[in-house]
């Protein structure tokens, strides 16, 4: 199994990015889904997830209103669309898999290799 994102880069504040993760040996609408994100020196947290039917979606307190996951099943892909960012948004973000919801970092079956934004003010 992999899951490769894409899409991190340096943005000013308030601007927008689009993170994407494909995996490739796993069905992500078989599997609830999520992104994470670690800035320097703090534990990794959850961002937002996706319930495996698509009915459901979860968000941190701080990016609610923000930032929306979607999921593209034909290409077995899904998408952190980030809007308003701010410094503190800056971090690797993880995408990430797992059975259970909500979806936790004690219940990731899998995890990507993380994409890099920085958010510069």
């Amino acid at each position: 199994v992999q899951l490769a994102e894409s899409g991190g880069r340096l943005v000013q504040a308030g601007g927008s990015l689009r993170l994407s993760c494909a995996a490739s040996g796993l069905i992500f609408s078989a599997y609830n889904t999520g992104w994470f994100r670690q800035a320097p020196g703090k534990e990794r947290e959850f961002v937002a997830a996706l319930r495996w039917s698509g009915r459901s979606t979860d968000y941190v307190d701080s990016v609610k209103g923000r930032f929306t996951i979607s999921r593209d099943n034909a290409n077995n892909t899904i998408y952190l669309q980030m809007n308003s960012l701010k410094p503190e948004d800056s971090a690797i973000y993880y995408c990430a898999a797992g059975g259970n919801w909500p979806l936790r970092l004690s219940v990731i079956n899998y995890w990507g290799e993380g994409t890099l934004v920085t958010v510069s003010s």
